[in-house]
């Protein structure tokens, strides 16, 4: 976007947007604030906040032709997960997991109302060594990826009680369901048996 900054915005009163102060940002009047860049911070400030930013026309390219197999690399991200959440539910270090792709779910049948696809790609378990199992899981997988986000064609794991919630109390954790003992998982396009064969080798260790 490129702005002159010499159009004059109060001509006529036809863009109170821009000449009359905004509610939404403590009555800040952009054409009188910022002069010869009113537009664009305009723009910025409330275009970027209700529509959100915009792609370049290479990123929206790769992004379309991306969704031309999204059908396909999600039936494999819901299998491999079914995969992994079975063999987490019967070892013998994980005390309870929740994924609604399980018969022991209390979600079960509702995922399969709903979701008749899969259950997708990302749930969370609990180890029964708490905290320090966690912290460790994490330093011991070797294929899986240390990372906050989620939906990636790679699998991530994150113990959120030692990295994105670690400065709350542990009451707190545990509201947002962050407890010690968490685990999260998004499953991704890898082979089911070297992420099971990952998972099983670092929980072994001690």
């Amino acid at each position: 976007m490129v702005e002159s900054g010499k159009f004059d915005w109060w001509r006529d009163g036809k863009f109170p947007t821009m000449t009359e102060p905004d509610p939404a940002y403590h009555g800040l009047t952009f054409a009188e604030t910022f002069g010869d860049f009113g537009f664009t911070m305009k723009a910025r400030a409330v275009g970027l906040r209700d529509f959100g930013p915009c792609m370049s026309p290479q990123n929206a390219f790769y992004t379309l032709t991306g969704m031309e197999t999204l059908h396909l690399r999600m039936e494999r991200h819901v299998t491999n997960a079914q995969a992994v959440a079975e063999f987490l539910a019967g070892h013998g270090a994980v005390s309870w997991i929740s994924y609604a792709g399980l018969t022991s779910s209390p979600y079960h049948d509702l995922a399969k109302k709903y979701l008749p696809g899969g259950a997708g790609s990302v749930f969370t378990f609990g180890l029964k060594g708490g905290f320090d199992a966690g912290v460790r899981l994490v330093e011991n997988v070797n294929l899986f990826s240390h990372l906050a986000n989620v939906g990636d064609t790679r699998s991530l794991i994150l113990h959120p009680a030692s990295t994105t919630h670690r400065q709350l109390t542990d009451e707190q954790r545990d509201a947002a369901g962050a407890g010690a003992d968490v685990i999260r998982l998004s499953i991704g396009l890898e082979t089911a048996a070297d992420l099971i064969y990952d998972l099983d080798q670092a929980l072994a260790k001690p």
